[in-house]
């Protein structure tokens, strides 16, 4: 077993926003030395690693040359470099997730496909190469509306994804390849975070409702305890495990997912790192993602994933017309009350729905939770 508290070994990571700066407050409590790479000089997780770098993730040399300076490397975000990861894990180089499941992850044609060659319940679809055989499809009433058009590659936060309900939303419809979903009926939007390390064991968040903005298309609350029956609990975890083990994962994968009325249970995506849905954990759960992330990836036992209180998370984003830097109001209160716990990234400029940080209220009541965290939503503003 390697040494990693205290010692020389270098954790990589790939990205230094919020999700690497909330992952390196584990690596500082277990003072294992870190190591980031990203392109900005005023990233938010710069000065909570060991070392940092500035360089583009797409960049196959900036990629690989920081690759060469650690002992292993794991990511926080999808959009990098595959040639240059391909190429360090040819020369022993230990990546977590592997490069071949994020070749898989970035084209969501084909992670969908992936779904449907591995027997995992997803909605119906059907890929295009371009806008005018997509707007085609739709015209022959091959799939007609409403229906979702998600772009293959470059999707993020509900940008990518259109709803096209009439004439009007299709010019929303990107010139390039993407594909058509059939417009799931769900009665909610669920997620669960999975940790799986390298010997194939998994271990399952507790399921988590998610409720999204009606127009950006991106998350607003995240609750757990789900209110759903116990027996969809087991079966949403278990579809969620069988995802990981699909992907022979190693690290955190977060399956988001939708109940339908009929209680089928479909896998809409996934993300192979910590993820938005699992941000509560910090405050909710015995052991946070984040830790969870850490133990999977360096081979370390597993930690408990039992919700300690019930937790609502709001995501604090850009109000819309606001862009430059970024000023928070109306906290001050909200920081008086219990349960209530403010999350600022370090983002220093704000545009409309860019994410800028998140409040995780607990509670042992989860509808009162909920009721808070949508006070603390209306009460602070994102503004320039």
């Amino acid at each position: 077993m390697n040494d990693y508290f205290s010692s020389d070994f270098k954790l990589g990571v790939l990205g230094g926003g919020q999700l690497g700066k909330m992952l390196l407050s584990e690596t500082r409590k277990y003072d294992i030395h870190t190591c980031v790479l990203d392109p900005a000089a005023d990233a938010p997780g710069r000065l909570a690693c060991n070392e940092f770098f500035q360089g583009d993730l797409k960049d196959f040399d900036a990629v690989y040359n920081f690759g060469k300076k650690v002992d292993l490397l794991t990511i926080e975000i999808e959009a990098v470099n595959i040639e240059a990861l391909e190429k360090l894990e040819e020369e022993g180089l230990e990546i977590h997730p592997s490069p071949r499941i994020l070749k898989l992850i970035q084209d969501k044609t084909v992670q969908k496909q992936f779904y449907k060659d591995n027997n995992i319940p997803t909605s119906d679809f059907e890929i295009f190469n371009n806008k005018a055989d997509t707007l085609l499809a739709i015209a022959n009433r091959d799939w007609p509306m409403p229906v979702v058009w998600k772009a293959a590659t470059g999707g993020y936060d509900g940008f990518g994804v259109n709803i096209c309900r009439n004439q009007e939303d299709l010019q929303n419809v990107g010139d390039q390849k993407g594909l058509l979903e059939e417009m799931v009926p769900f009665e909610k939007e669920l997620a669960v975070v999975v940790a799986r390390n390298k010997k194939g064991e998994t271990r399952s968040f507790p399921v988590v409702e998610m409720e999204f903005h009606p127009t950006a298309n991106q998350v607003e609350f995240v609750i757990a305890p789900s209110s759903i029956s116990e027996d969809l609990k087991e079966k949403a975890q278990k579809l969620a495990e069988q995802v990981a083990d699909a992907f022979e994962l190693c690290g955190i994968l977060a399956v988001e997912m939708f109940l339908t009325k009929e209680g089928e249970i479909l896998v809409n995506e996934v993300a192979p790192r910590t993820h938005n849905s699992g941000h509560l954990t910090i405050e909710s759960n015995y052991t946070s993602q984040f830790e969870q992330h850490l133990r999977a990836i360096l081979n370390l036992p597993l930690g408990s994933t039992d919700i300690k209180t019930a937790g609502v998370m709001a995501n604090l984003v850009g109000t819309e017309g606001f862009t430059g830097n970024v000023i928070y109001e109306g906290y001050q209160d909200l920081m008086a009350l219990d349960g209530v716990n403010i999350h600022i990234y370090g983002k220093k400029e704000t545009r409309p729905f860019r994410k800028m940080g998140h409040v995780t209220v607990i509670n042992k009541d989860v509808k009162e939770a909920r009721k808070i965290a949508g006070l603390v939503k209306d009460k602070i503003s994102v503004k320039a």
